[in-house]
């Protein structure tokens, strides 16, 4: 067994989701370099992956369970997924960079509830997340932010 194979054998869920989260990041890193030097199958390339991360994401949530932490993880996410297009196409460092900082928010999050000893079940944590994404939601609505309505309008598409 190798290094990350051993990693992801003690990782519990929550931090699996940060590994992913960290992922996003790294590949979006990935995909500014590219867009810097001219790259544009490097470009593609990294937000493919990035997209592929969001759609497991999308599909692994249980909105049976979650109830609404699991609507506004699936609303991140339609937003992140629509900005990264929008990035990819238009070869755009600043959507990257805003689509690192929107993801770190809520990486840091789930962060925050896996290191929390107050988070003792899933339950718990669930509300954790969903306060922290709550105030991500309330901070990001005082800047011009234009993810966020496209990502009620997909998030409306979906819920039909």
């Amino acid at each position: 067994m190798n290094y990350r194979q051993q990693t992801l054998a003690v990782m519990n869920r929550v931090e699996m989701v940060v590994a992913l989260y960290d992922g996003m990041i790294r590949f979006l890193h990935s995909a500014i370099a590219s867009i810097e030097t001219g790259n544009v199958e490097g470009r593609r390339q990294a937000i493919g992956r990035v997209l592929e991360t969001l759609v497991y994401l999308q599909a692994r949530l249980r909105p049976d369970l979650a109830g609404q932490s699991a609507a506004v993880l699936s609303e991140f996410y339609a937003a992140m997924y629509a900005q990264c297009v929008r990035a990819s196409r238009d070869a755009s460092v600043s959507l990257c960079e805003q689509t690192i900082v929107n993801v770190r928010n809520v990486r840091d999050a789930w962060r925050t509830a896996a290191d929390s000893e107050t988070a003792t079940t899933e339950q718990a944590r669930d509300r954790q997340i969903h306060q922290q994404l709550l105030q991500n939601r309330q901070e990001s609505s005082a800047m011009d932010a234009p993810p966020q309505a496209m990502a009620v309008q997909i998030s409306n598409r979906w819920s039909a």
